[in-house]
């Protein structure tokens, strides 16, 4: 697991690793500089011509030394000191002065503003090390100036830390690099996460400086980045001698007349995933249709009321192990009656999608249940359940979604982009597979699907909903990789492809 931070977390790691590690900034930022130069000299031609554009700060000091390992490597390399030279301070001072003392000269951005102008869209790399995690706000000139030529230039642009502009923990972007690649020191920050800042840093690499793991365990929120190695190391194995009920015996509650298909692509994706037995209970007027979609799954019609469930349910001769409510089951009375009745039912639940519209009707007995409560809202889902606007949602991904996990005991699946999966003791986990074909409706009821399979297999919750966001992720990222588009593939298509995306994991 990847640690993902704030820029006050980042700031106390780095002090702490002065000030009582006894690491000194300026073998701190050399380690910087030479770890990210290993990364790009990995990544530019020989023949390619680089400008490094540095400001006052660490950014810029960065900036030296990777200036100074590129013009000793024989890279043709023009580095603009964008501010005066007397503005260069601390362990950037000191960086500069090595650059120097190598034998390599600079050139001041002021006075020259001109020249850069002609010079910039002739440069085939530039690397971006303006202004790093501190920025506040809207950028002044001469940054601003920069940024723009920067962004129409064609050259190939690598940020450092973070893209210049943009906020170091997300929100709102003016003026800001947009980078091709983003070479992140050490940890991540949570703008990498949250839009519209993440569309800024282009693909995203975490460059390791050296910083001792316990300094950023003890001054950071327990944030991470989930990992393939992480899947791999926690997926169950199945053993020779199971059998269908070792697999866990699952109820997908959903379906009205006017969405049928949610609960059968829910139970088809469970199935897919390694549940033992999968029962879909329907509003009866739906039965025939849905049980003709899905033989593999056992199917039992409840008493309906206009095309959806009139709000009882029919146990008899039912045995589970875990529930997952909300696939297209509507919004009517019935629906809401139905739900709080499930919520009392001592065995793991998934609320998803329409089971969700009446957080408020059930919110007190879900605090007090005592099997794990999964929900996964989308942002609008999440945004009516905490009482925010979409737009507030988005910039506090992180925020909202671990406060509503501890406020209620829940595990919180807040999908999109970076799906962020939050458990009760606020501990995040971060998803990066996934792309843009996911956006389309039913994906949704595919990962409720995969994420009650997973529930039934793992000895943690935790893991068990971080993998099932992972694979949903990455069955969509293989079908894109596999003749699809983001623009065709189907929520149907994603179940199929979970074969694939399961084989390469066991």
């Amino acid at each position: 697991m990847i640690p993902v931070v704030t820029s006050d977390e980042m700031y106390a790691i780095d002090r702490e690793v002065t000030e009582r590690i006894g690491i000194s900034a300026d073998s701190l930022m050399e380690n910087a500089g030479q770890a990210l130069f290993r990364v790009l000299k990995g990544r530019i031609p020989r023949a390619d011509r680089v400008a490094v554009l540095a400001g006052a700060g660490n950014n810029g000091g960065d900036g030296f030394v990777v200036a100074r390992m590129l013009k000793s490597c024989g890279y043709e390399t023009d580095v603009w000191l964008i501010p005066p030279k007397e503005k260069v301070k601390g362990a950037a001072r000191t960086a500069l002065e090595v650059y120097e003392r190598s034998g390599y000269s600079w050139i001041p951005y002021e006075g020259n503003e001109q020249e850069f102008a002609m010079r910039a869209p002739h440069y085939d790399v530039i690397i971006d090390a303006l202004l790093g995690i501190g920025v506040k706000g809207e950028v002044r000139s001469p940054y601003q100036e920069i940024i723009e030529q920067l962004n129409r230039s064609r050259a190939v642009v690598y940020a450092i830390d973070v893209p210049s502009g943009v906020p170091a923990d997300g929100g709102d972007v003016a003026a800001a690099v947009r980078a091709d690649m983003t070479l992140t020191i050490q940890c991540p920050k949570l703008g990498a996460y949250t839009f519209p800042a993440a569309d800024y840093y282009g693909e995203l690499a975490v460059v390791d400086i050296g910083i001792p793991p316990l300094v950023v365990k003890t001054n950071a929120a327990r944030r991470f980045v989930w990992e393939r190695s992480d899947v791999m190391r926690t997926m169950p194995k199945r053993r020779r001698s199971s059998h269908k009920g070792t697999y866990g015996k699952l109820l997908v509650v959903g379906g009205s007349k006017a969405m049928a298909g949610a609960v059968t692509l829910a139970a088809k994706a469970a199935l897919r995933s390694g549940a033992g037995l999968v029962t879909m209970a329907v509003p009866e007027t739906v039965y025939e249709a849905v049980a003709n979609r899905m033989p593999e799954a056992m199917c039992r019609p409840w008493p309906a009321e206009g095309g959806a469930f009139a709000g009882a349910a029919d146990w008899d001769g039912l045995d589970v192990d875990a529930l997952a409510v909300g696939p297209g089951m509507g919004r009517t009375e019935g629906v809401r009656r139905l739900v709080g009745e499930l919520v009392r039912k001592p065995v793991p639940l998934i609320l998803d999608a329409d089971a969700l519209f009446f957080w408020d009707d059930y919110a007190e007995q879900v605090r007090r249940r005592s099997a794990p409560t999964v929900i996964t809202p989308h942002p609008g889902e999440m945004a009516r359940i905490v009482r925010r606007s979409i737009r507030e949602v988005e910039h506090d991904r992180f925020g909202l979604s671990k406060r509503l996990a501890m406020e209620y005991g829940v595990y919180v699946v807040l999908k999109g982009p970076y799906t962020i999966v939050t458990a009760p003791d606020g501990s995040q986990y971060v998803n990066t597979t996934g792309n843009p074909a996911l956006a389309k409706g039913g994906s949704g009821d595919v990962l409720t699907g995969i994420v009650a399979a997973f529930l039934l297999q793992h000895e943690a919750v935790q893991p068990a909903v971080s993998n099932a966001a992972f694979v949903h992720g990455k069955a969509a990222d293989w079908l894109v990789q596999h003749g699809h588009s983001p623009w065709d593939v189907l929520a149907s298509d994603v179940v199929e492809a979970l074969p694939a995306v399961l084989a390469s994991l066991a």
